[in-house]
């Protein structure tokens, strides 16, 4: 076959808002001769008098040359027409998104333009097969997208639709590779990688909420704190738009017909049909009034009244927090004594302390002295940890958990009864949709890693959390979610399942041969 080679190809972009802007920069500073086009004339002029104002700032703070200050402007070309576009080789809309008008015009363009020119579409969510179904020639037809801001994130899924030639993905992720981008293969289905495997990230987030176990304030902070998350997702949704995350998150229920992984939440309607959108509207889950008005989380002060060393039991396998173990085993306010055991605990005077997999402190454990403890990504620096206590604690019980957190200058925060607690359960449900992708062959494993980590900044891509981990641990946080809750959108995936079974629990070894 062919290779098809797109380095020195003539790009035109259509769209000049702040996406399809970003892509003719883009294009223009790797060489590529650009056209840029829109309905409105005006708003090409003022996006390139915009940006040349932009780039020009960077050159005085030196972060930019001027040699390619000036091959970029010269490389950008204003269309006034779609004929002007008949000699481009690769055609990137970034319009509205509306399958309707991205076909029209697609349809207009095959009109002007060439068999062999590529169309790509910078949809965020629609079905590439659903836009090449009424073009001519739909090998053609691919999907492109990138995230915004798109000349400073590092990620692009270039999607295949039913139809595309794979000739085109291979010259396109090689063409992303010369842009400095990390291209992400991903099959046509709704949401892509991305907009698909982060919807639990929100939807367990906003359970939370409903379920008044927790406040925005606090969710976020332990998404921070203890899942390393660079925003909580309440800050993100507000960040992003509270509609336009809505919209996005209906638009994948509705076309995986009302998947229940994906049903939107009661919580997040209620904020976008009382027109609290977020920081564009002055409200969402915080206030936006003035630079001080977000209300942010504060530590609760706790004192140790431990007088006495602490007699703790570590029993078990704790090799998913295998920090945690060191630091106690540092601390001079603590005896520590380890014990074999088929359970995870460490057992302080009558508690024993437990990782939350999925169990609810108040149904599982109501009459045992248990406090359950949420995962940390990183015990070496961690300030906080989320713990919730059974009923049959005791005063006492609370304040011997908080005497051995506080030597470690760790602060508990004790939560409301959460089955799995914030961060484990959040990340159960991230690996489960990636199983879910890899399982039906959207993308491969690295692939899923990739686009989380460069399209929405997650400190670890879903199977690097699997195989820190272990997939036994993720397996059966999802199993006892299933088991509380009894929803579908907690039912382990068969992936999921054949990892486990295969023996795969932690760095990407399986424990025992498989035939």
């Amino acid at each position: 076959m062919t290779i098809l080679n797109l380095q020195q190809a003539n790009v035109a972009v259509i769209g000049a808002g702040t996406m399809g802007i970003g892509i003719a920069q883009l294009a223009a500073m790797h060489g590529h001769v650009t056209y840029v086009y829109d309905l409105d004339p005006v708003r090409v002029e003022q996006a390139l008098n915009a940006l040349t104002l932009q780039l020009q700032k960077r050159v005085d703070a030196g972060k930019m040359t001027a040699q390619l200050f000036n091959n970029t402007l010269e490389n950008l070309k204003v269309a006034h027409t779609l004929d002007e576009l008949a000699q481009s080789q690769l055609i990137i809309e970034a319009i509205v998104e509306n399958k309707q008008l991205k076909q029209q015009l697609f349809q207009s363009l095959h009109e002007v333009c060439g068999a062999e020119t590529i169309f790509a579409s910078n949809t965020s969510s629609i079905s590439i097969t659903a836009i090449a179904a009424d073009i001519p020639h739909p090998e053609r037809v691919v999907g492109l997208h990138f995230f915004n801001p798109a000349p400073v994130m590092k990620l692009v899924e270039v999607i295949a639709g039913l139809k595309t030639s794979s000739k085109i993905s291979d010259a396109l992720i090689d063409l992303m590779i010369a842009w400095n981008k990390v291209p992400v293969r991903a099959k046509s289905t709704p949401g892509f990688i991305v907009n698909r495997i982060a919807r639990p990230y929100y939807a367990e987030g906003f359970r939370a909420l409903q379920e008044n176990a927790t406040t925005p304030e606090q969710l976020d902070f332990i998404m921070r704190e203890c899942g390393r998350f660079s925003m909580g997702p309440c800050e993100l949704t507000d960040l992003i738009g509270q509609d336009i995350n809505f919209s996005v998150t209906r638009s994948v229920y509705e076309a995986f017909f009302d998947e229940p992984r994906y049903r939107p939440s009661l919580v997040q309607q209620e904020l976008v049909d009382a027109g609290c959108l977020g920081r564009k509207s002055k409200q969402g889950f915080y206030h936006y009034g003035d630079e001080n008005s977000k209300k942010m989380y504060q530590l609760p002060v706790t004192y140790s009244k431990q007088q006495h060393v602490l007699d703790v039991v570590i029993k078990g396998d704790w090799s998913h927090s295998q920090a945690l173990i060191t630091l106690l085993k540092q601390s001079s306010h603590l005896n520590v004594r380890t014990e074999s055991g088929a359970v995870a605990e460490i057992l302080i005077g009558e508690v024993s302390m437990r990782l939350s997999m999925g169990q609810s402190a108040d149904i599982d454990y109501a009459t045992q002295k248990v406090v359950l403890m949420d995962w940390h990504g990183d015990w070496s620096c961690a300030s906080a940890i989320a713990v919730v206590a059974s009923p049959a604690c005791t005063d006492q019980d609370h304040q011997q958990i908080e005497s051995l957190f506080i030597g470690m200058n760790i602060i508990p925060i004790w939560s409301k009864d959460h089955p799995g607690l914030y961060v484990l359960r959040t990340i159960a449900m991230l690996v489960n949709e990636g199983c879910e992708a890899v399982l039906h062959q959207i993308a491969t494993e690295n692939d899923v890693d990739a686009a989380m980590k460069f399209g929405v900044n997650y400190p670890k891509g879903p199977f690097q959390w699997a195989h820190e981990l272990g997939y036994n641990i993720i397996l059966e946080t999802l199993q006892n979610l299933y088991r509380i809750y009894g929803e579908e959108r907690y039912r382990p995936n068969l992936y999921l399942l054949k990892k486990v079974a295969q023996g795969f629990v932690q760095n990407q070894q399986p424990l025992r041969a498989v035939s």
